[in-house]
């Protein structure tokens, strides 16, 4: 018992001087080699880079060929609005604006970065584009606009509106955004000064600010080429941030044809209408529609002779609801089809008669 209890004090000392010695030995690790011991932290660092120098230059390359665009009738101020020069030809300068800017003017001024103002001719208009052309003597333009191409542009493009928003207090202001959508088709209703036409109209959408006053000028990508036609018409009180500007390549179209001195030419599709779903539709034509089982179209209320929807067999009462089988809701997008096509094309025209349906080929003509 005596040499058990000797070797357990044995041990117990050993256990002891052990812990001791450990407690000693990791004091001083860490007394002399603090760094030795410690936190480790495992940090990842991602590298953003951002980099926005402005479009100062863009700007500086499109500024002097935007021009404001005051209007006159029988010498008193009608309306204002913005265009550009957009090419030259020997001894003439071009510009573009929007129809509705120069509509009913006698008159018509346009306005240079330079102070300069001179009288314009009006070389051409279009209702249904909403695009004028107007002319001056080349020696007195500053500056050509260089164009792009909107069918290039992308979704999230930075692009830049100038104009004469509200009034020419704010004359070639420059607002920016980004491309915020494209083939936007947006109904509107143009308007002669006489008559006024419901209409869908193709665009390009931006949040760039587009006011009164902006109407006719150009909408341009961070190139400084302008890629649209900025127009107030095309926009609403009702809605913010939201701009609307025509495709440069449908303007230049437009223009091309004003500047032969020739009307545009559509084709001509030969019939009256009326829309399905309005109130006035329902209770005159309520008998066709609900044999027809529809809730949007166009009804053909008459036919003109020797039209070509007369010679393609489209009859009266006859309830068009697709035009190369793109659906038709209302007149308007009629319209936008049937003017996508030029004279002399074929149109496949789908209606209702009665509680049957016909496919028809049409054979477009002018008027």
């Amino acid at each position: 018992m005596t040499e058990k209890k000797s070797n357990v004090l044995r041990n117990s000392v050993v256990i002891i001087l052990t812990f001791f010695l450990g407690c000693g030995a990791m004091y001083a690790l860490i007394h002399y080699f603090p760094t030795i011991i410690g936190t480790t932290e495992t940090k990842i660092n991602k590298n953003v880079s951002i980099t926005d120098d402005g479009i100062a230059d863009a700007v500086e390359k499109l500024y002097d060929a935007v021009v404001v665009v005051n209007t006159y009738v029988n010498n008193e101020p009608y309306q204002s609005g913005t265009g550009f020069v957009y090419k030259t030809e020997k001894d003439i300068a071009y510009i573009l604006t929007n129809n509705h800017v120069i509509n009913n003017a006698t008159e018509v001024y346009i306005q240079f970065t330079n102070g300069e103002s001179i009288k314009t001719k009006v070389v051409g208009s279009d209702v249904y584009s909403d695009i004028a052309v107007l002319s001056v003597d080349k020696d007195n333009i500053i500056s050509v606009a260089e164009i792009g191409k909107s069918e290039t542009s992308r979704l999230g493009d930075t692009v830049f509106a100038i104009g004469a928003p509200i009034d020419s207090a704010y004359s070639w202001s420059v607002t920016r955004g980004i491309v915020s959508g494209k083939d936007r088709l947006i109904e509107v209703e143009l308007s002669d000064g006489n008559n006024t036409t419901p209409m869908v109209v193709n665009t390009v959408q931006t949040d760039a600010a587009i006011n009164n006053g902006n109407s006719g000028g150009p909408l341009a990508n961070s190139n400084g080429e302008v890629i649209g036609i900025t127009s107030i018409k095309l926009a609403s009180s009702s809605i913010e941030g939201m701009g609307f500007a025509i495709p440069i390549e449908n303007a230049l179209d437009i223009a091309e044809q004003l500047i032969t001195g020739n009307a545009v030419e559509r084709p001509y599709l030969g019939v009256y209408m009326a829309d399905v779903n309005t109130t006035q539709s329902y209770r005159t034509y309520y008998r066709i529609i609900s044999e027809a089982g529809v809730t949007s179209g166009v009804i053909v209320t008459d036919v003109e002779d020797k039209s070509s929807a007369a010679l393609a067999g489209i009859k009266k009462n006859d309830i068009i609801i697709e035009v190369d089988d793109q659906e038709v809701p209302s007149s308007s997008y009629l319209r936008y089809y049937l003017y996508k096509h030029k004279v002399g094309d074929e149109m496949y025209v789908t209606v209702k008669r009665g509680s049957s349906t016909e496919h028809i080929r049409v054979r477009l003509t002018a008027k």
